[in-house]
């Protein structure tokens, strides 16, 4: 991927990575539009980077994915890199007498079904440019859950799935296929107090570390993995998926 001269939308962009990598992506020279659900934000930072668009959308809302879909198509052309960022993080307890299921729908709705309807109403905008990207972020947690986060973990393994269909399919096209997955990273993802937490990966120092590797044009299986996620994502082939489950669920 080229990291400059770009027109790019990412989803989830005020706030934790998706900001983080709207304002990189500005600072390098590219047309950035940042989309989320907090007008007082998007407000907020196309403030403080000039030339940066800004629109709503509401993931949650099927008809508002369509609608805002042919906005983008319509004012942004020569858009030729898509960051499915948008997602959201909730614990879950299964084992109650009768568990309530509305945040498990809430999270496919929002992580699973959005990122399906809104990459599929843009592929044929990214299929025209003479070369394109799509981004879509999952997490490491893909591949060794946390128990507490159920919904939001096999929903990160239903995407790294369904981008390697994806990728495969799309292989004689102009479309690069990446899969971005996160280790625990210092964002607001599942609370605030995520942010601080000093177990988590600096958020700049990720940032840099992607940034990096995106610039590499060999990444291995599409995948954009920084060091620290490495353990979890090559746990089954390392023969110790067990241990690091035990690990990450009994502390």
């Amino acid at each position: 991927m080229l990291l400059t001269g770009n027109t790019i939308l990412i989803t989830g962009g005020t706030s934790g990575i998706g900001r983080a990598l709207a304002e990189t992506f500005y600072r390098r020279g590219n047309q950035v539009i940042i989309a989320g659900r907090r007008q007082a934000l998007i407000d907020e930072i196309v403030a403080a980077n000039p030339g940066m668009r800004g629109l709503p959308l509401d993931v949650q809302d099927p008809s508002a994915i369509d609608a805002f879909a042919a906005e983008i198509r319509e004012a942004f052309p020569n858009l030729n890199v898509l960051i499915n960022n948008a997602g959201i993080s909730k614990a879950e307890n299964l084992a109650k007498d009768a568990p309530d299921i509305s945040v498990s729908l809430s999270i496919i709705q929002t992580n699973i079904v959005s990122v399906l309807s809104l990459t599929a109403a843009l592929l044929p905008v990214l299929k025209r440019q003479e070369q394109s990207t799509i981004i879509t972020t999952t997490s490491g947690l893909a591949f060794v859950p946390f128990a507490p986060f159920p919904t939001y973990c096999a929903s990160k393994a239903f995407l790294h799935s369904w981008l390697q269909s994806l990728r495969f399919q799309l292989r004689a096209t102009s479309v690069e296929v990446l899969e971005l997955a996160p280790p625990y990273v210092q964002t607001e993802l599942a609370g605030p107090q995520q942010s601080t937490d000093p177990h988590a990966m600096p958020l700049a120092d990720y940032i840099n570390g992607v940034m990096q590797l995106l610039g590499n044009p060999d990444q291995p299986h599409g995948e954009i993995l920084v060091e620290r996620v490495k353990a979890l994502r090559w746990a089954e082939r390392g023969g110790n998926y067990e241990q690091i489950f035990e690990a990450n669920n009994n502390r």
